[in-house]
């Protein structure tokens, strides 16, 4: 059965059956480390008069070791425990036990004088009652996400580990309860003067996102939460616009690091699933405490939604569709390969064995004969052909599928150009050092999009060449009348601009909106942009 005990507005559940007595027979191991009797033992007991007494004050020593106190009824234990310990003691009539009581007494003095010889304290002591607080109130600032249960239950192993008596379940459980909420206050407190500290119109600004404004059905804080569901280009803009809205409160200046991160996750889960008109009823400074954790929660959320948006839009309309299209063309070439394939695999069979047959007889080369060995095969002309075929479908360097696949990706320019051009006109982007050379290339994507690039072609200076790798060079730099270094293909010229396109790898992370408060992207797969991960 569960008691359950109302204290200072907070409930707290505990199973009572299994606090401070035998909730069930302690299993064999329990039984070797709580009722094993040593040496010491041993002696403190042979001073006992009578195998009653004996086994009495045993089984109250190894009680208050099992479950921390000693029982009004010394006797209220499983049989099993019993005879354990009087075959330990060689005790032959072990319900001798039942007479351990008969003087009222007797338990008492027993208890006291286990108490005093094995350091045991009571609850009210007021050293170890000291000890116990700074425990309790440091347990629930620190691991708050454990519940009440939880901390109730670390209570109890704390007092047991440190030789503490329990007290009565009703008083542990009302400590536990008014720890949790001074715990709790000083949370809201201290989140909130940071805020106030930071700036004083802050709360009112966070307090105004639970509005809902007018001709809307929703406040604005219930926006925020919403994640994109669609992926296209006007999500991927609404995205980014949530990223700004959400970082012009600037949490980032609030200063946080005192308090431990579960406990602002466990602020912010409980905020997030509170409506709106709930967190406004909410007093204060519980209010701007949960509206201060729910946005620096959403500030990372936002920033991972657009990026997870922004890598799918790029996939999907590039990655995938070049894909395909090099897969079919390739597979559209197939057949035309295949058959000039083994013509060519037939004459150089046959060239092979007459070259072999030349060298074993020493004659000379007769290249008359040679070519009527090949004709068999077929006339001069289909071998020729043939040949030229398998030299134009499958080129001399060893990166054919790549180099059609960056072909195709390049041909596919324009369809995520409008990505690119709200990515470099988002306000939120920001980048650590490391990624400050890719940020400056994403910034000039939006100009770039509007400059006819095969009627002005980007000089060398305005190329940031360590950003174009090497298997993209032959598709950047491909105009050989062009000076060196210069560009002037439109469908390339976002990796001219140093932003990353398909396998740019460029160095350092790049960064959405407050650098303390969002993760770094990796270096953007092949198809992605710039905040794309691999």
């Amino acid at each position: 059965m569960w008691r359950t005990s109302l204290t200072l507005s907070d409930w707290v559940q505990i199973k009572a059956e299994a606090y401070g007595k035998f909730a069930e027979e302690p299993t064999r191991p329990e039984l070797e480390r709580f009722f094993f009797l040593d040496d010491e033992d041993r002696k403190l007991i042979a001073k006992r008069r009578g195998d009653h007494n004996r086994l009495g004050f045993a089984l109250q020593m190894c009680t208050v070791r099992y479950v921390g106190l000693f029982l009004e009824d010394p006797l209220a234990v499983p049989w099993p425990v019993v005879e354990h310990l009087a075959e330990q003691l060689g005790i032959g009539d072990v319900s001798s036990i039942k007479r351990y009581t008969e003087r009222q007494m007797t338990p008492y003095e027993h208890a006291w004088e286990i108490r005093e010889t094995y350091g045991y304290h009571l609850y009210e002591d007021h050293e170890w009652g000291r000890k116990f607080r700074a425990f309790l109130h440091g347990r629930a600032w620190t691991a708050h996400s454990e519940g009440p249960k939880a901390l109730f239950d670390h209570s109890v192993g704390w007092l047991r580990r440190n030789r503490v008596l329990l007290p009565g379940v009703s008083v542990l459980a009302r400590q536990v309860a008014e720890v949790r909420q001074i715990a709790e206050h000083r949370l809201h407190t201290t989140v909130a003067k940071e805020v106030r500290r930071a700036d004083a119109a802050l709360p009112v600004d966070l307090v105004a996102t639970l509005k809902t404004p007018e001709g809307k059905r929703f406040s604005e804080l219930e926006r925020m939460r919403r994640p994109p569901t669609r992926t296209t280009g006007t999500a991927l803009k609404g995205a980014l616009q949530r990223v700004e809205d959400i970082s012009a409160f600037q949490l980032g200046r609030v200063k946080l690091d005192k308090i431990p991160p579960n406990r602002l996750s466990a602020l912010a889960r409980y905020g997030l699933g509170t409506k709106a008109p709930k967190l406004e009823r909410t007093p204060e400074p519980k209010r701007t405490a949960m509206l201060t954790a729910v946005m620096r929660h959403l500030e990372a959320k936002a920033i991972d939604d657009a990026l997870d948006l922004f890598e799918i839009l790029m996939a999907t309309r590039l990655i995938s569709t070049a894909k395909r299209s090099t897969d079919k063309q390739r597979l559209s070439t197939l057949p035309q390969l295949e058959k000039s394939s083994r013509l060519v695999a037939k004459a150089a069979k046959v060239i092979i064995e007459e070259l072999e047959l030349i060298e074993e007889t020493g004659c000379d080369v007769d290249v008359k004969a040679l070519w009527k060995a090949l004709e068999e095969v077929a006339p001069r002309a289909a071998l020729s052909s043939a040949a030229a075929t398998v030299v134009s479908l499958v080129p001399e360097d060893d990166d054919t599928a790549e180099t059609a696949l960056r072909s195709a990706l390049a041909l596919r320019y324009n369809t995520v150009k409008p990505f690119l051009s709200l990515l470099g006109e988002s306000k939120a982007l920001d980048a650590a050092t490391g990624g400050m050379r890719v940020l400056i290339g994403v910034k000039r994507l939006p100009a770039l999009s509007r400059r006819k690039v095969s009627e002005k072609p980007l000089l060398p200076r305005e190329i940031d060449d360590k950003l174009v790798p090497p298997h993209w060079r032959k598709a950047v730099y491909a105009n050989s009348e062009l000076p060196e270094g210069a560009v002037d293909r439109d469908d390339v010229r976002g990796v001219g601009a140093g932003a990353a396109v398909p396998r740019a790898e460029a160095p350092g992370h790049l960064r959405l909106a407050l650098a303390p408060l969002v993760r770094p992207a990796c270096p953007p797969a092949e198809g992605q942009g710039v905040g794309g991960r691999a």
